[in-house]
């Protein structure tokens, strides 16, 4: 059943609109420990001989976002079942921490590693890295962003290769040597025609805006490539939903971002392509009102389908609801006829947003 916002709000109105909830099996928590107060938002890829390589953020100098942290891979060779122990691969040298995962098969067939290197709070930028051998080995990293130093915010799982072959990196722009902290941010992309050798700005970089004209904040946007060729980001917002723009140029302009019917808190959604349907497949913290959890929490955790690239979304079903938990920076792959989510997942009353899920459900349709 296919809803529009105002039939979905009528519907809630008369009562007629249930909880669903989808059964997934979890494959993994990766707990904090001893000197690993926390461990945080990665991505999974699979590798050309079965198994799964999954990278995250393993933190050892405290909880905070700006807290030491290195990169740690562990490979499972039976679809997520069992797992290997962390092996570092990409270890803190200077600065705060490196964090951010995103894991990308490239058209040449390599793997490109992209994180944040977050050497102090006016410098956070993309690195890359290669492997020709699996997630073996890696190359020494580059810089994505050159022209201009600041804390840009890369999501995981969001390093996106269009069919054109170009590379984009969807970022929020915070703060610069010498410039004033902008908590609200400012979305632009980078883009690289060359497999990531060389990289640009997108001719267009921009505010949010509410429909009545405010400033609003924009976050941790997200990209995906629709039928038709354009772009389509989605961006966290502290205005109540997910805000939607589209590109025609391969992520070099956008239209203007507006609110959609993705309504959540501030915290980001994930969308991507579901190879075997061409739908689109969205995890986000549904706070249309269809589960009532206290406002601004990243609970529950939800996903829906779209079957028209984005306008309209099924109605959504739930994967986790602990209404003292935090769920969020998911990232999705695909296998055969299951989903793997990796995510952050928390509870207030152990520790607050502390593990690392990695869950599988089936892809059904909703």
């Amino acid at each position: 059943m296919w809803l529009c916002l105002g039939t979905l709000v009528a519907e809630l109105m008369l009562g007629q609109v249930p909880a669903e909830r989808t059964n997934i099996q979890t494959l993994l928590t990766i707990e904090p420990g001893q000197d690993n107060p926390r461990n945080s938002e990665g991505d999974i890829i699979d590798l050309k001989d079965g198994r799964l390589c999954l990278i995250y953020t393993r933190f050892t100098g405290g909880g905070s976002d700006h807290a030491a942290a290195d990169l740690a891979l562990r490979l499972s060779p039976d679809c997520g079942r069992t797992w290997s122990e962390d092996r570092i691969v990409v270890r803190r040298v200077d600065g705060l921490n490196v964090m951010s995962v995103s894991l990308l098969r490239l058209a040449t067939g390599e793997i490109a590693l992209f994180y944040l290197r977050k050497t102090s709070h006016e410098d956070c930028r993309p690195m890359m890295s290669l492997s020709t051998d699996e997630a073996r080995t890696w190359s020494e990293p580059t810089v994505c962003i050159t022209d201009e130093v600041g804390y840009y915010v890369l999501n995981n799982d969001r390093a996106v290769q269009l069919r054109s072959g170009r590379l984009v990196l969807p970022v929020a722009w915070h703060q610069g040597p010498g410039r004033p902290r902008d908590s609200a941010g400012i979305i632009m992309c980078y883009l690289s025609d060359d497999n990531g050798r060389t990289w640009r700005r997108s001719k267009d970089s921009f505010q949010g805006h509410a429909p009545d004209g405010r400033r609003i904040t924009v976050q941790e946007p997200g990209v995906v490539e629709l039928k038709d060729g354009r772009l389509m980001m989605f961006i966290r917002t502290n205005a109540g939903s997910q805000y939607v723009c589209h590109s025609p140029d391969g992520g070099e302009t956008w239209s203007k971002a507006e609110p959609s019917a993705l309504a959540s808190p501030l915290s980001p959604a994930s969308i991507e392509r579901i190879p075997g349907t061409g739908d689109l497949l969205c995890i986000w913290n549904d706070h249309s009102g269809v589960h009532p959890y206290p406002a601004g929490r990243r609970t529950p955790l939800c996903w829906a389908v779209s079957k028209d690239e984005g306008r309209t979304w099924s109605r959504s079903r739930i994967l986790e609801d602990n209404p003292d938990g935090w769920y969020c920076y998911t990232s999705i792959t695909f296998l055969k006829d299951q989903v793997l989510l990796a995510y952050c997942a928390g509870d207030k009353t152990v520790g607050g947003l502390n593990r690392l899920k990695v869950c599988s459900m089936p892809i059904e349709a909703p």
